[in-house]
């Protein structure tokens, strides 16, 4: 049974956006779902994230996908980096690298930022990498998707007018990224 996990984003829930939405479409296809609640505002921080990970998902394999929004594709990149079991398929939207000049988030972002990205092994983690980037996105510059995609040595998915892809841009669905994240879970490219 292949899993596929969805990782919210800073002040977000399993609830926001369009990720009951995309659960609900792969259940539809019998796979397993997991969208953690995550802690955030109170309490948001890497290893509390990583806490919650583990014990609401439990381990990861070649099996599983996990799509992270936002600073949860920081968590994501960070994740990556520790694992010893590569994962079938990363799936990073809106993701970035450093500071957003956004002194809340900022704050709430910063245990997942700091320090330098091991590009290496976070590729070696994952047999196949997603990114998905709004070419407006007023929170998240697009040099940082951009960034990302680059030093992980693929194209990014630039979505028109797309902003933060959240559902203040009208992301209460996502129907592009079912598709290509359905493509990569179905592929026999396993790491």
């Amino acid at each position: 049974m292949k899993k596929v996990v969805i990782i919210h984003g800073t002040k977000g829930s399993p609830e926001s956006n369009w990720f009951l939405w995309l659960a609900s479409s792969l259940k539809e296809s019998d796979f397993t779902v997991y969208v953690p609640k995550m802690p955030t505002p109170e309490g948001q921080s890497l290893d509390s994230w990583l806490s919650v990970f583990h014990t609401e998902v439990g381990p990861v394999d070649s099996t599983t996908t996990i799509i992270g929004h936002s600073v949860g594709a920081v968590f994501l990149l960070r994740l990556l980096e520790s694992l010893d079991t590569p994962i079938h398929c990363a799936v990073l939207v809106a993701g970035f690298t450093g500071p957003l000049g956004i002194p809340e988030y900022d704050e709430l972002n910063s245990s997942f930022v700091n320090g330098a990205f091991n590009w290496a092994k976070i590729r070696k983690s994952a047999g196949e990498i997603l990114c998905f980037s709004g070419d407006n996105d007023p929170y998240v510059p697009l040099a940082q998707g951009l960034e990302i995609a680059d030093n992980l040595g693929v194209t990014p998915n630039i979505i028109p007018g797309g902003g933060h892809l959240n559902s203040e841009f009208g992301y209460n669905s996502f129907p592009v990224l079912l598709k290509r994240v359905f493509c990569c879970i179905v592929s026999d490219k396993l790491v």
